[in-house]
């Protein structure tokens, strides 16, 4: 008896996956779960131009056993958690862009002021931890990536391909951006993370992980609604209410390190809150870790 070949076990696992189901089908089974269909032109609509999978995210949130929702589920009210979501989305990416705008402006000044325009291109500007083998390597596949933009090719053009760090900065993602901060040496870290924020370099360096991580789940259409994110952000040094792992605590970094205030309450606070007014009636808040105080600490005075 010997082991099964990888053809019977891949032909087994076929036999595992699930057939393709119409539209017809999708609301069936809904219905046979539970779940209130009064329109059903705009279910059709609905399946029909929003996969059932990425959709059933949303209907397990009501689920009472695996094949159950819970009484008075409908799929309306599931939409509209789904348009708040979407929304939600939209306006967390926004805001995030800003912040990510302010970091690569006050990382690449301090350290082109400190090592020189190109000094990001020797390790010795860097902390011992930095693989510098492996960064060069990320801003040549940067560049390889972006070669139509006009940027790259002004400077391959008229520079011999030798990028400024506040030029080549502009192409980071998030997480290049993060790494970067991240293997900078103690002191250059903590005089950006107090100068630009006055806070802990630990605390920032953290956090740009976080919303890094936040950025990512926004972009790629996860579901915020019911999800907890994975790391728990450090303690913020003034905050008294203890940190979590909500939504709500991935907020309240985001607008510590949000580079205006009052920019912060009408282009986030004041459409958080009227996005929140509209889905009142289908959005449960807790679910996405928002105290019923909430506005005193998303809102400044």
């Amino acid at each position: 008896m010997g082991n099964r070949s990888d053809r019977d076990i891949r032909d087994s696992q076929v036999r595992r996956v699930k057939s393709p189901a119409t539209v017809e089908d999708q609301i069936e089974k809904l219905r046979s779960r539970g779940c209130i269909i009064e329109d059903m032109d705009h279910a059709v609509c609905a399946l029909s131009n929003i996969n059932y999978y990425r959709l059933a995210h949303y209907f397990a949130v009501f689920l009472e056993t695996k094949t159950r929702y819970r009484e008075g589920t409908s799929f309306e009210t599931v939409m509209h958690i789904y348009d708040f979501d979407r929304l939600l989305r939209s306006l967390l990416l926004t805001a995030l862009e800003e912040v990510e705008i302010t970091m690569r402006a006050n990382i690449s000044n301090y350290h082109a002021l400190k090592y020189g325009a190109l000094g990001y291109l020797n390790e010795s500007g860097f902390d011992a931890r930095h693989n510098h083998k492996h960064f060069l390597k990320k801003i040549d596949r940067v560049i390889e990536k972006n070669t139509g933009e006009q940027l790259v090719t002004h400077h391959m053009q008229n520079y011999g391909g030798a990028f400024p760090l506040w030029v080549i900065m502009e192409l980071f993602s998030f997480g290049l951006l993060n790494s970067f901060y991240s293997d900078m040496k103690t002191e250059d870290k903590r005089a950006v993370a107090e100068n630009a924020f006055g806070l802990p370099y630990r605390c920032v360096e953290n956090w740009l992980q976080c919303l890094s991580d936040l950025r990512n789940h926004c972009a790629h259409y996860n579901r915020l609604y019911a999800n907890e994110l994975a790391v728990v952000p450090k303690q913020p040094p003034d905050l008294e209410r203890p940190i979590g792992n909500t939504l709500f605590d991935y907020m309240l970094i985001l607008k510590r390190l949000y580079p205006r205030s009052d920019v912060w309450n009408t282009a986030f606070a004041a459409k958080l809150t009227l996005l929140v007014a509209e889905y009142d009636e289908a959005v449960d808040l807790s679910y996405i870790g928002f105290p019923s105080d909430w506005q005193d600490y998303l809102i400044d005075p």
